[in-house]
């Protein structure tokens, strides 16, 4: 993905820069002042997540946790973007949300969003995070049950740049990328190479129902895509924002057709603090969640959710699906493929031009904050 940019303009991590909530949240704040000028703005509640918690992560390294699988044996996750190159791994928890080993990239990813598991127990991360519509290229990293190492497949945008933070993989191992602000699907044209940058093609659209639910950011939270699921058997995906979870059922295997033309079942989750990552549990009765948790106060962990789903019955894994497994490893040297952009603030095309002029100016005023 090319060389690394200066550590300036990495967005994570930054001596002096803002946090990456707190960019979310300013830029929610600029639009919620347009918005709302007499000061009804959007703002967070004091309530806590309403979703029972499952387990504490107390792992330093995971405090920025984009993207996240249930196994029979706990949990993969991974790090949003991170610098650091102890974070820049793919984890493996148990039930209690403890380490129990860790798989480096063999090359420096440039910000990886979100994870899946395929029908052979392939374990997919999407590196697809453009936060300043920059890359000319995105990929997914597959790691197959007993790897060492993922393998890199690059892939190109028919129509320009997009920050994409959620992806499902289809039965036929397909993977699907949602893009964060607009929820456009794109999938590869051919068969993804490693070596090759495969074409996307844009597949379709989703559109979301309104929503009043509680979130950190407002009216951006509610539009904005930050993950995706697929339930162990297939029959159900979902698609997450800061605000909510929007369940599709899956006609006929086709994701795209059912996410395009269902209505989904809406799984509230209020006010957590930066929600990216969604998942089933293993016996499809819940969802999961977990929140970043760079931007909260010194000490907080983040802490997997478990939510009842909104409605639908369980979907149980299928006994011939295999479990993701792969041998620890500790060391690696990520010299590539890295560097990524300030949070910019983009609003869905839904909301209107107005909304689209607020928000350019909010990105003018980001991109001189950091310059500054």
């Amino acid at each position: 993905m090319g060389p690394r940019r200066p550590a300036a303009r990495e967005r994570r991590g930054r001596p002096g820069g803002a946090a990456p909530g707190a960019r979310v949240a300013a830029g929610a704040a600029v639009v919620a002042v347009a918005l709302f000028p007499t000061g009804a703005a959007a703002s967070p509640s004091p309530t806590p997540p309403s979703g029972a918690p499952a387990c504490q992560v107390r792992d330093d390294r995971l405090t920025e946790i984009s993207g996240m699988v249930a196994t029979d044996h706990g949990f993969v996750v991974i790090n949003d973007g991170a610098e650091n190159e102890a974070r820049r791994r793919i984890f493996f928890l148990d039930h209690d949300c403890a380490v129990v080993r860790t798989v480096p990239y063999p090359s420096r990813p440039r910000d990886t969003e979100d994870l899946a598991v395929g029908t052979d127990g392939t374990v997919w991360v999407a590196d697809t995070g453009d936060n300043d519509r920059s890359r000319q290229t995105v990929a997914v990293w597959k790691l197959p049950p007993g790897a060492d190492r993922p393998v890199l497949y690059r892939m190109t945008y028919p129509d320009g740049p997009h920050d994409a933070e959620a992806m499902l993989v289809t039965a036929d191992d397909r993977p699907v990328i949602v893009t964060k602000y607009s929820a456009v699907l794109y999938a590869p044209s051919a068969a993804l190479r490693p070596g090759a940058t495969v074409p996307l093609a844009k597949v379709g659209q989703v559109r979301l129902p309104a929503s009043a639910t509680s979130n950190p950011f407002g009216i951006l939270g509610r539009t904005a895509v930050t993950g995706a699921a697929t339930a162990p058997d297939g029959r159900r995906v979902v698609l997450r924002t800061y605000a909510d979870a929007y369940e599709f059922d899956v006609v006929d295997r086709d994701v795209v057709a059912s996410l395009t033309s269902g209505t989904p079942r809406v799984t509230a989750l209020p006010d957590e603090p930066q929600g990216e990552s969604v998942t089933y549990s293993r016996d499809g009765r819940s969802l999961l969640t977990v929140s970043e948790t760079a931007d909260q106060p010194p000490g907080t962990r983040p802490a997997v959710l478990r939510y009842a789903l909104a409605s639908g019955g369980p979907s149980p894994a299928p006994p011939d699906t295999p479990e993701p497994t792969t041998p620890a490893t500790a060391t690696a040297d990520e010299t590539d493929d890295a560097g990524d952009g300030v949070t910019p603030v983009v609003v869905a095309g839904a909301v209107g031009l107005g909304l689209v002029g607020v928000a350019l100016l909010a990105v003018t005023w980001l991109r001189r904050a950091r310059s500054r």
